[in-house]
């Protein structure tokens, strides 16, 4: 496995035009927000195992831009969502044993990005640390609450009417949850409050987790350069 983390300012991602990928959206530079003294924070991870190869390059002081390619088009589908809408620019490249089924893919995509978020934040100083979003989608109503406490849990209230969506194994959900708070080191709650159609509660789920997690990362001016912890470490 390799995994690196640092600063690009020119090229965060190291993107020199489109991949190809099943996802793929760019957005064109905007002004400057203000913020341009702050460090950029990216990370790349590259996994290998035997059922799977998933390269993970995130920068978190992003603009929403993706490119996706798992093999999985529901899951690039979702894997898009937590970038637009967390601003987190995004690239994912993933082979695997989807002879099989999808679950090794879909698990090994989650653990890699949970360890690329861990990496990307590193000691955690200066950040919000929680984040909370309610998400619609039409009929479904999902909560996401978040805080990136160092300590690794996931509670969660889907339920998800179909087996399948498309081709993707619904269960599948938890298992992508479960990776990413155990790599990243998150406290992670899921709620669903109102749905019926498995693809509206999936995707309010990701919308509402990438907005939870952008208010989690974001940097807090008044907190400065410390822990966001009464015991100084997370």
């Amino acid at each position: 496995m390799q995994i690196h983390a640092g600063v690009d300012t020119e090229n965060p991602l190291g993107r020199t035009g489109s991949s190809g990928s099943s996802q793929e959206h760019y957005f064109p530079p905007q002004a400057s927000s203000g913020l341009d003294h702050l460090s950029t924070r990216t990370a790349t991870v590259h996994r290998t195992t035997r059922e799977t190869d998933v390269k993970v390059s995130l920068n978190l002081d992003g603009q929403g831009q993706y490119s996706t390619h798992t093999g999985v088009p529901f899951l690039d589908h979702m894997l898009s969502q937590i970038s637009s809408h967390g601003l987190i620019d995004l690239e994912i490249h993933a082979t695997g044993d989807l002879e099989i089924d999808d679950h090794h893919t879909n698990e090994d995509v989650g653990i890699t990005l949970g360890q690329a978020l861990g990496q990307a934040l590193g000691d955690r100083k200066g950040i919000v640390r929680f984040g909370h979003f309610i998400a619609p989608l039409d009929e479904s109503l999902v909560q996401v609450v978040l805080d990136f406490s160092g300590r690794p849990h996931l509670s969660y209230g889907l339920e998800i009417p179909t087996q399948r969506v498309g081709t993707y194994d619904t269960q599948l959900v938890r298992e992508f949850f479960v990776a990413i708070v155990n790599h990243s080191q998150m406290t992670l709650h899921i709620r669903q409050l109102a749905g019926i159609n498995s693809h509206h509660i999936i995707e309010a789920a990701f919308k509402a987790f990438a907005r939870a997690l952008r208010m989690a990362v974001e940097q807090d001016r008044r907190r400065g350069n410390t822990i966001p912890s009464s015991k100084g470490v997370l």
